[in-house]
């Protein structure tokens, strides 16, 4: 079901999420201060920010997959 979703739609998806939560408790009447809009500003941030340097493809091979892919290619030649 996620695999469809790529890593930027599932942080743009975040931000529209708090930025909504925002503007809802600001209509609602929240107060919207300075440190108010700094801790929306890193919630809005942080989150997608660390996903994106984290979540990573699959890791390359390493020497020894290569080398064992190798050599049961050869083996299968030989016979």
């Amino acid at each position: 079901m996620l695999k469809n979703i790529s890593r930027a739609r599932i942080a743009g998806a975040w931000c529209a999420i708090v930025i909504v939560l925002g503007a809802y408790g600001v209509v609602s009447g929240a107060a919207m201060t300075v440190s108010a809009a700094a801790l929306w500003l890193l919630a809005c941030v942080g989150p997608p920010a660390v996903m994106l340097f984290v979540w990573r493809g699959a890791p390359p091979p390493t020497v020894a997959e290569v080398l064992h892919t190798v050599d049961i290619g050869s083996k299968e030649a030989r016979s």
